[in-house]
């Protein structure tokens, strides 16, 4: 029988996948109806924590400072406050905004929203005014959950209504009224869990909707490529915004572990707790690993226990990864994932302990397919780039209200994920660039033509080029050229309209005025990126 997955839950925001009932003969010769054997095999990320409680609920879950949560109390939170969320009408599907620091109640609200079927748009705190905007209003979310310190940001958004639970006291007032059993939901493992932003060419963030489905894929990914013990300890410092938080504290819950979360990068925090617990794998972002390195030699450090380090390592100058391996004598992970794929595809190789690597080439995860192709999606021989095209359990279920881009993303049957690499004749994946240009700093992705808009934005501004440099805490940064007829306009200028509307890490780091006809072109009139970044060496 054919079974037609809808997911996006709203028609106009829906991408179809078909999905088969594989009819094997011993099955259609019983009497049992397939649909029954199909439901044996469903699961959903709320249920499957509900079941982790039961093997051990006094078992510290989630850390954060001095507040420590056992998965028992973890379990009645969460329960309550998705019961919480159906009594104030949300029903499948319905979209839960989260505007919050990396707190517990991060986590409590993403289980929540497990149980209850609704989808966690985990909004970033740290964009301006109009891609917070822009990001709430593509969700219409029912409900707003928010820190006390962004409750003036969500005002001046001026958004239209919806249900808003500011955290702290009222918070907690309601949750102790609520029902702390578990509630039961017909929650299909295709069903949208959470969505996380990622910046698009267009130059405005997209939202992915990752399922239940694919969350569960790289929770048992994240366990098998990286041989992560059972009840292992993570330290989650990136923001809960971005999969490297949300994927793994979900992954460690789900197979018993503890969660210490941390509100960002603080050393002194991330080192407290490493002296105190093992983890098997240190996540280290592009940007701080060398201020780490400094911060733990100059205080001493004596970590309790690290196996792996790192991530992005094309992205980290060559002696900080030598440096971070040597002192936790553990190897950098050497990491291709996406929002939109998880870890995989190319997530897994090892970069030895004390090595500066002249090589980045990395290893092809497992559970997932990857084809590179040409434009017309043909495959590329051994040795040619091609674009990345991607197929497995851990695939997202498209960009939010997308449908256009979906279609041309998913064309096919495999999501094209806009990266080109080279396959080597041992099977390793050489990364080459962005299909589209796009500036990776600091773990951060940014494209240039949002950049680039706000400042097309003011009338003194005839062209704004931005273009990526390589910096060595950072990987890259933006920087920009400017065409502008008006004399009086300055480098300040330039900066005091980033500063408006673009986040801080979006902001150009250099600014450079440059004449019409000394911009390099093609042939066909097309503005030579590569060609500007020549002139900044």
């Amino acid at each position: 029988m054919e079974r037609l997955i809808t997911i996006g839950l709203r028609k106009s925001h829906r991408i179809r996948i078909d999905s088969q009932i594989k009819k094997g003969s011993d099955l259609m010769n019983s009497h049992i109806p397939p649909e029954v054997v199909y439901s044996s095999g469903q699961t959903n990320i709320g249920a499957l924590f509900h079941q982790r409680v039961a093997a051990h609920p006094d078992h510290i879950a989630v850390v954060e400072g001095s507040r420590v949560l056992t998965y028992n109390q973890l379990e009645d939170r969460s329960n309550r406050l998705a019961h919480l969320m159906m009594d104030l009408g949300l029903g499948k599907g319905d979209r839960v905004g989260l505007l919050a620091r990396n707190c517990a109640e991060y986590v409590e609200v993403e289980l929540a929203a497990a149980k209850a079927g609704t989808i966690v748009a985990a909004l970033n705190w740290r964009l301006g005014n109009r891609e917070l905007r822009h990001c709430v209003q593509l969700v219409e979310p029912k409900m707003i959950i928010v820190q006390p310190e962004f409750v003036a940001t969500l005002d001046r958004l001026e958004l239209p209504d919806s249900q808003r639970i500011e955290m702290g006291e009222a918070y907690e007032n309601r949750l102790a009224y609520l029902p702390s059993e578990y509630p039961v939901q017909d929650t299909d493992p295709e069903d949208g869990m959470v969505i996380l932003y990622t910046s698009g060419t267009t130059g405005l963030p997209k939202g992915a909707l990752i399922s239940h489905r694919a969350m569960l894929a790289r929770a048992m990914c994240f366990a098998s490529e990286m041989e992560i013990p059972v009840g292992d300890n993570f330290i989650a410092w990136p923001p809960f915004y971005h999969m490297a938080s949300t994927d793994q504290s979900l992954a460690t819950l789900l197979r018993g572990g503890t969660v210490y979360v941390v509100d960002g990068y603080l050393p002194e925090r991330i080192v407290e707790i490493l002296e105190t617990v093992t983890t098997r794998f240190l996540i280290l972002m592009p940007g701080m690993v060398g201020p780490f390195v400094e911060y733990l030699n100059a205080h001493d450090v004596k970590p309790k226990g690290v196996a792996i380090v790192g991530a992005m390592a094309d992205l980290v100058p060559r002696e900080d990864i030598a440096a971070v391996t040597r002192f936790f004598n553990a190897p950098y992970l050497n990491t291709f994932g996406a929002t939109e794929t998880g870890l995989p595809p190319a997530t897994g190789s090892l970069i030895a302990v004390g090595v500066a690597p002249t090589s980045f080439s990395k290893r092809q995860s497992a559970f997932c397919e990857v084809r590179l192709v040409d434009p017309d999606d043909n495959d590329v021989p051994v040795g040619a780039p091609g674009e990345v095209a991607v197929r497995g359990p851990t695939v997202f279920s498209g960009y939010w209200n997308a449908d256009d881009v979906n279609k041309q993303d998913f064309r096919g049957g495999w999501f094209h994920m806009g990266d080109v690499m080279r396959r080597n004749a041992d099977g390793t994946l050489d990364y080459v660039d962005r299909l589209k240009y796009m500036i990776k700093s600091g773990g951060e992705n940014i494209y240039p033509a949002e950049i680039e808009q706000v400042l097309l934005n003011d009338n003194r501004i005839t062209k704004a080029v931005v273009v990526k440099q390589p910096d060595k805490k950072w990987g890259e940064v933006p920087v920009v050229f400017i065409v502008s007829q008006d004399s009086t306009l300055t480098v300040e200028g330039i900066e005091n309209i980033c500063k408006k509307d673009l986040s801080s890490y979006k902001r150009p780091k250099a600014v450079y005025f440059i004449e019409e006809e000394d911009l390099p072109r093609s042939t066909t009139g097309k503005i030579q990126r590569h060609e500007l970044e020549n002139r900044l060496k």
